[in-house]
């Protein structure tokens, strides 16, 4: 296959990664939004309404190393096909858990979605598979599919409404009428996954980097581990990536409830999500841009430096419902600078062989991190109020700004074969 080729498929590849995000963003909407009242609903108990968030979190981390491992070995079209249509599953337990009135299938079934966030997160590394060999590309392309995810994020929490009532009309249990939507987007977005990636860019890089010289790299634990200890830029990546990950969740977790505190009904409260979420994806095309043309490194300190200015804004604004939103969308846009910079950096630094395996695990790290922030930040906000809670959350930051001067250090001049 010569370059003409690769660069056609490459453009055909975002593309179907592009329609394929639009698609899958709908289960994260539908997730957030409606997964904490149904398992508050189910469980009797309010203090179980983050166990939807906290669950679907444990799931994409579950879900992402087997889907790395699926494909490395048959390619990113069985990978995500496979990952969408597990998510099908878990919504469709999520209404059947709803029809028998069982906590626990509940849970089962957010861990089931978790595999359409794991998706999701593999399908931004897809994008890059085929960039080339600079990294003049690879903000870009990761980027616009980070973006895609916009469009079923932002309006998944909207869509409580018409799917209660398309849910009553079907007979449906109170509050899963939305995850009809999921169920749908989800089947589109297999089809679309299954029938669009074709070739397989992933088997296709593996081909141009052994055509190279490349060797076939061991998929596992260990592997991975040994891959960060040759490339350490790599290694601030994935922590990069785990660390914001794990900011952005433990604030965006407790914001719905620090304004329920505040009076505010649910109206203000997905509001304040929706900008949030725009925030974290519709602006990733300019922080690819920026990882392009400024360095990958730069970029990740610069979603750092947003950081600050949230966590300054929503915890000494935390009682003005304005600065808490400003603060909210101001986090989502260090969470995407930090994340599409990050992930971009870790794929242009690993040869082909070795990258599923690493990323498999930074999406692994990523949601674990993002999981304890949940859980902790309960604990946290409780005792020193939201904002000790912004102002805890300082400390991972300047670890990675910490981080960052070494890697600045240590950044390859050049990549290595892709």
């Amino acid at each position: 296959m010569d370059q003409k080729q690769i660069n056609f498929l490459q453009r055909k590849t975002v593309r179907v990664l592009t329609a394929g995000q639009v698609l899958s963003g709908f289960a994260l909407g539908s997730t957030l939004s409606i997964g904490s009242l149904l398992a508050s609903d189910l469980s009797g108990n309010p203090a179980w309404a983050g166990a939807a968030a906290t669950f679907s979190t444990l799931g994409a981390a579950s879900w992402a190393i087997p889907l790395a491992k699926l494909a490395n070995a048959k390619g990113r079209r069985v990978a995500l096909g496979l990952g969408a249509g597990i998510a099908i599953s878990g919504a469709v337990m999520v209404i059947l858990s709803a029809a028998i009135g069982f906590f626990p299938l509940l849970l089962i079934a957010l861990v089931m979605l978790g595999a359409g966030s794991a998706t999701g997160l593999q399908a931004r590394f897809a994008a890059v598979d085929l960039s080339g060999s600079s990294s003049r590309s690879t903000g870009r392309d990761l980027s616009t599919v980070v973006w895609a995810t916009t469009v079923g994020a932002v309006i998944g929490p909207n869509l409580f409404g018409p799917g209660e009532v398309l849910g009553r009309w079907l007979g449906l249990p109170e509050m899963t009428g939305p995850f009809l939507f999921t169920i749908l987007a989800q089947i589109l977005a297999t089809t679309v996954f299954w029938f669009g990636l074709r070739p397989d860019p992933l088997l296709i890089a593996k081909e141009i980097d052994a055509a190279k010289g490349g060797t076939k790299a061991k998929t596992s634990f260990a592997a991975a581990r040994e891959s960060l200890r040759k490339y350490p830029v790599a290694a601030f990546a994935l922590i990069s990536i785990a660390l914001s990950h794990m900011v952005m969740v433990s604030v965006m977790a407790m914001t719905p409830l620090h304004l329920d505190h505040m009076g505010y009904d649910l109206v203000v409260v997905g509001f304040t999500i929706s900008l949030h979420i725009a925030g974290m994806y519709a602006f990733a095309p300019i922080f690819g841009l920026l990882s392009d043309r400024f360095g990958k490194v730069q970029t990740v300190l610069l979603g750092q430096v947003i950081y600050l200015a949230a966590l300054a804004i929503a915890g000494f604004g935390s009682h003005d419902r304005m600065m808490v939103t400003i603060g909210l969308l101001l986090l989502g846009l260090g969470w995407s600078a930090s994340t599409v910079a990050g992930s971009a950096l870790l794929s242009e630094t690993l040869p082909a062989s070795e990258k599923t395996n690493v990323q498999g695990l930074s999406d692994t790290t990523m949601n674990l991190a993002g999981a304890f922030g949940g859980a902790v930040s309960g604990s946290v906000m409780a005792a020193v109020a939201f904002s000790g809670l912004n102002a805890a959350a300082l400390i991972p930051v300047a670890a990675v700004v910490i981080l960052s001067a070494v890697a600045q250090l240590r950044a390859p001049k050049k990549n290595p074969s892709r």
